[in-house]
């Protein structure tokens, strides 16, 4: 795969992880980066994003305030710094890369995906 998520795992409550994205195959320099998620029964939502050099960045309300997105370009890596968890953040994290400069929310603007990464958020 092109895109490989890592990081998820059980965390508590009020809890930390840090989700990475690592890409293959192409120079993340021409790409802008999104994090997605999906729970059960629910459609897929854009929860953050981050510009091709990391100068614009964008979250969903429901995660603002307590994810934080970063890209290191030298090591071809997104991360998603995820805070102050709470159980409705259980999903399958996704991310995904497009070849433009600016990003989006929207999933289907997003040619590139990983397989997700499992996220459970419970005491």
């Amino acid at each position: 795969s092109q895109l490989v998520e890592s990081g998820g795992g059980l965390a508590q409550p009020g809890g930390s992880l840090r989700l990475s994205c690592a890409v293959s195959e192409f120079t993340l320099d021409y790409y802008a980066i999104g994090w997605f998620r999906q729970a059960p029964g629910k459609e897929r939502e854009g929860i953050s994003c981050i510009s091709s050099r990391g100068g614009r960045t964008n979250y969903a309300d429901s995660v603002k305030g307590r994810f934080t997105i970063s890209r290191d370009n030298a090591k071809n890596t997104v991360y998603l710094q995820m805070n102050s968890l709470k159980p409705e953040d259980t999903a399958v994290y996704y991310c995904a890369a497009r070849s433009t400069w600016y990003c989006s929310l929207s999933s289907s603007e997003y040619t590139y995906w990983g397989q997700g990464t499992q996220v459970t958020v419970s005491s």
